[in-house]
């Protein structure tokens, strides 16, 4: 019983030291928001990488509908997470 509750404790530990942190996706790199985005992989993550190259800094959360391969569920289940600038991440964007 003491083993089990050693491992649940270090589990719990574990998962919190890698817990997900708002990432200011027009700084970010694709490792970053592949890491701390719900839903986008390391593929989806340079996609908007390279958007953002392209065209510019995003102005809104919502613009991210651009990228190919990213809806607007995804932005919801994240909007909490994705910041403009270096700032406290918001449930209303």
């Amino acid at each position: 019983m003491k083993y089990f509750l050693t491992l649940l404790a270090a589990f719990f530990l574990f998962n919190a030291a890698w817990a997900a942190q708002p990432v200011n996706v027009n700084k970010a790199t694709a490792a970053e928001i592949a890491e701390n985005l719900k839903g986008i992989g390391l593929s989806k993550a340079q996609l908007i990488v390279d958007y953002r190259d392209a065209n510019g800094t995003f102005v809104h959360v919502d613009e991210l509908v651009h990228v190919k391969g990213i809806g607007i569920k995804t932005i919801d289940r994240n909007r909490g997470m994705i910041l403009l600038q270096d700032q406290e991440a918001t449930t209303a964007n």
